[in-house]
């Protein structure tokens, strides 16, 4: 024995855990426990001496509370409108402590410091092991040589807790591995598809969930499938068509009771033959017996019970839910009274010591007599429990590990818990019951009827296994040869039936069949279902799919991308399990599945038309303008307005081809690219120029009737600022595509787009002339601003009538006082026409002006700056030539003040107008 005790930092996965485990062990060191408070109060320190294999310890135990750290996108990529879904399949992700559990992680750290080895007492699956590697990392970030065992240990009662302290291993970094791959998997997926069709549906249609509430409707690649159960079934039964069907029954009675006989054939369709079968028996009706079979039927006791079936009998037999069950099986777990309940295993090793478990119920009041009956070797009762054929390696089956005959603290659902765990464990190692059955055959006319007869000879494990029964009925003696006329024979018809809807214990059936979630998981996919309203449950705990969820999984159906089917997420799950035993490794199998499952995303973003069409069969159209943009599209470069986005490559309704930011209308930064542009996608080149970066250069496929012939139709270029060709073509080409009703002025005239300024935002443009953002060319205030002609002054009794004549349409103009912020009390004048959209500010127009505008352009067309609507013409045309040297503050038509630089030269003092170096290339 050694004389130092070495320090041991014990953690449990609970406080419950933590404090159980510290009153067992501490018992056995005979020295008490002293309790401290920890960092975090909910997770207090429990101090006491052990010996673990002759060397002396003092232990200290703490606890976490689940999983210490949570995976997450970086900062950048998890606000919903910050980049386009697609990138998510790429975007860095980092695990971290979440601000509510940084008190565990200081006492983990400061605890870590002082101890020589940690031991890790959680749950011993594979959700377990990866929170075992959270707590690793951060005892090693405090400590690095420490050195790390694992206690495995399936219930809280002493001879499992002193065996696993006494038989301590290395955790596995297999099962965590698995783990992290499903998290990653599980974020990258959801958030995409959840973020995709949230954005494309919530606004455009008017969808009544009963209460008010933000509307998210989430994907899940587990949850998604087990909706799709849920849909297929009620398919089935909305597809079902009733059919009408005859079938011959024949009953016979004798003193010795009555015996009723089914026909053979089961059934006919056709009404005609089924008549005349029946009239030939009636012709006939003499019954021959031509077969007597007497034998021994067995009926066995269920497998040892594992999670999934624990969750279906749960919800036969009480009508409890499976996130209900889980709930009251983990309390019933952390209380010492079951053994670990989330267990895949159906067969108990070799070494378990079943009879002790059998003993610890002899004195219940209810089944103690059946155990004590058990226990006799003379009521050869007992039997060796079978084997299911799943063992997860991690935990044996559910079953009792302390006597009770309820507690004080018990709901009726602990206790009707713990009496299925109990009686479901004493039936599995209980013999079968026995039966004697009897089947009589009988001829009539040729056609063949059949009754079967059951007499229970030893009920054995039924006695205690009450939710079974085995019901039959004694038959008549019959003999071989024996002829007799029947008591009744009648042609009866019925109808064909739908299924059922799917009852807790069928889906969750479904689900373990299709390898759908584990068994630790399935009840919180189906939970989710009916929090976001996606199916519903009624009294008899069968399911039903809303609107909602039938109209998303239609959708995803006419897509031809059955991504409701389980058969992607039963590759998952294999893939998880393939990674726990080191046949694959993480970095394969999370390269492989998401770069299915984001050609899943693309395909479907691209035939989002068909999820449009599916919600439109069930819900009504809103008018509300739409949060997100359904012509989202690749990511271009971040925005450089609101900073917090970015800006993506995008079509609006009208055909018009812009790159704006994705938080639209939060943020309304656009720059608009030439309407000669038939073609455009975003490729992986980067400018290596523009900033802020990376700005992503475009593909860009010119109409070649709409572009001057020395210009290539193919073009690479950059919205950055620093394409010159670009910014020719959008000045040749106007914005936007060709409308012949419109009423841009001059030849190949085109109407831009109205203003949508709004609040603080504003939509953002890119000058050609200037290169300044907040403006487009048409309205570049230093093309229009004279610096040696002072901006009118005039007092009331000078300034102009209260009528203008509009520019733009001719009709009159009134006058009216802005009212916003930055203008409060400042004159304009406003074309009353509904579909004009002339404004003007009344200091804006020159001293020397007749109320025409402000200034004229050069080139063809005069040009008005409106805060709307311009005219276009095809050459270039240039403003009067002004500088910020000379004292002018240049604005934009609504009147804001324009900063920048000139982008030829770089100098802050004038704009690229008056650029010395112009100047001299125009010479």
């Amino acid at each position: 024995m050694s004389g130092r005790a070495i320090r041991v930092l014990n953690v449990a996965e609970k406080p419950s855990v933590a404090k159980s485990v510290a009153e067992i062990l501490s018992r056995r060191g005979g020295g008490g426990m002293r309790v401290r408070d920890g960092r975090s109060r909910y997770n207090r320190v429990f101090e006491f001496e052990y010996m673990i294999r002759n060397q002396r310890c003092f232990m200290v135990m703490t606890s976490v509370t689940g999983h210490l750290m949570e995976l997450d996108f970086d900062e950048r990529y998890k606000k919903w409108h910050s980049c386009d879904p697609a990138a998510l399949y790429q975007a860095p992700v980092r695990k971290f402590v979440p601000q509510d559990k940084l008190d565990i992680r200081r006492t983990l750290e400061e605890e870590a410091r002082k101890c020589e080895w940690l031991v890790l007492w959680l749950d011993c699956d594979r959700e377990g092991e990866n929170i075992a590697y959270e707590v690793i990392e951060v005892c090693t970030g405090a400590k690095s040589n420490l050195n790390i065992y694992r206690a495995h240990f399936s219930a809280l009662i002493e001879r499992e807790i002193h065996e696993a302290a006494q038989n301590l291993v290395r955790p596995n970094k297999l099962f965590a591995d698995a783990v992290d791959a499903r998290q990653e998997i599980d974020l990258r997926i959801g958030a995409s598809f959840t973020r995709f069709q949230t954005m494309l549906l919530k606004d455009a249609f008017i969808i009544d969930l009963g209460e008010e509430r933000n509307i998210v409707l989430s994907y899940g690649p587990c949850q998604f499938p087990t909706l799709g159960f849920i849909v297929e079934r009620y398919w089935e039964i909305q597809a079902h068509e009733p059919e009408e069907f005859w079938t011959v029954n024949c009953s016979h009675t004798s003193e010795e009771g009555t015996a009723s006989f089914t026909w053979l054939r089961g059934h006919l369709f056709d009404y005609a033959s089924a008549i005349v079968i029946y009239e030939m028996c009636t012709e006939e009706p003499t019954a021959t017996v031509i077969n007597v079979k007497n034998h021994e039927k067995f009926k066995y006791p269920p497998h040892p019970l594992n999670t999934i079936e624990l969750q279906k009998r749960a919800s036969r037999y009480y009508r409890m839910s499976s996130e209900h069950t889980m709930k009251v099986a983990e309390e019933l777990y952390q209380a010492g009274f079951i053994s670990y309940p989330r267990t895949e295993t159906d067969n108990f090793s070799p070494n378990t010591d079943l009879a002790g478990i059998v003993r610890d119920q002899v004195e219940h009041p209810v089944w103690g007599p059946y155990a004590q009956r058990l226990l006799d070797p003379d009521a050869r009762l007992w039997r060796n429990p079978s084997n299911g054929g799943h063992d997860d390696k991690a935990h044996p089956p559910i079953h009792p590990t302390k006597f009770s005959t309820g507690q004080s603290n018990w709901t009726q659902d602990h206790a009707k818990l713990y009496e299925l765990v109990v009686r479901h464990f004493l039936a599995c190692v209980s013999q079968p019951a026995v039966g004697a059955e009897t089947t009589v055959e009988i001829d009539i006319a040729g056609e063949l009827f059949q009754a079967n007869g059951r007499a229970i000879i030893a009920k054995n494990y039924l006695d205690v296994y009450r939710f079974d029964s085995w019901g039959g009925s004694l038959l008549p003696t019959y003999t071989v040869g024996q002829q007799f006329i029947p008591t009744s024979l009648t042609l009866d018809s019925g109808v064909t039936r739908p299924p059922p809807l799917l009852s807790e214990a069928d889906l969750l059936s479904c689900m373990d069949k299709a390898g759908i979630g584990t068994d630790a998981t399935m009840h919180d996919h189906i939970k989710k279902l009916l929090d976001r309203c996606y199916a519903t449950k009624d009294a008899n705990t069968r399911f039903s799919p809303t609107n909602l969820g039938e109209a998303l999984v239609m959708g995803y159906d006419d897509m031809g991308y059955e991504l409701w089917k389980p058969y992607l997420r039963s590759m998952m799950e294999a893939d998880m399990r393939a990674v726990s035993m080191g046949t694959k490794t993480k970095s394969q199998v999370l390269e492989i599945c998401l770069q299915q499952m984001k050609a899943c995303f693309l395909d479907a973003r691209t035939n989002k038309a068909k999820l449009l069409d599916a919600m439109q069969l069930f819900f009504q159209r809103s008018n509300r303008p739409q949060g997100g943009d359904v012509n989202q599209g690749a990511v271009v470069r971040p925005c450089g307005a609101c900073c917090e986005s970015d800006m993506a490559l995008k079509r609006t309704p009208n055909g018009s081809l812009m790159v704006g930011c994705m938080s639209y209308p939060l943020c309304r930064n656009v720059v608009w690219l030439p309407g000669s542009i038939s073609e455009a996608s975003v490729t992986n080149n980067i400018c290596p120029t523009c900033t802020p970066g990376p700005v992503f250069m475009i593909q860009f496929k010119f109409r070649r009737l709409e572009i001057p012939p020395n210009y290539d139709v193919d073009h690479l270029g950059c919205i950055g600022g620093c394409d010159t060709i670009l910014r020719e073509l959008t000045e040749m080409c106007g914005r936007g595509p060709k409308n012949s009703a419109g009423t841009g002025r001059g030849q190949g005239g085109r109407e831009t787009p109205r203003s949508t300024t709004s609040g603080t935002h504003s939509r953002l443009l890119f000058c050609t002339n200037c290169n300044q953002p907040g403006h487009s060319f048409d309205d570049c205030p230093s093309r229009f601003v004279n610096p040696r002609m002072p901006q009118s002054t005039h007092s009331n009794n000078g300034r102009y009538s209260d009528q203008l004549p509009c520019r733009q349409c001719g009709g009159p103009c009134v006058q009216r006082t802005a009212n916003t912020e930055n203008n409060r009390g400042r004159k304009f004048y406003k074309c009353q026409s509904e579909n004009c959209g002339f404004f003007i500010w009344e200091d804006s127009i020159l001293d020397n002006a007749t109320g025409q505008g402000v200034g004229r352009a050069r080139g063809r067309g005069a040009r008005t700056v409106t805060a709307s609507r311009s005219g276009r013409g095809r050459g270039r045309a240039r403003g009067q030539r002004s500088a910020n040297s000379d004292g002018v503050t240049f604005v934009t038509a609504t009147g804001e003040p324009v900063s920048g630089r000139c982008f030829i030269c770089g100098d802050p003092s004038h704009f690229a107008n008056t650029c010395p170096e112009r100047v001299r290339v125009d010479a």
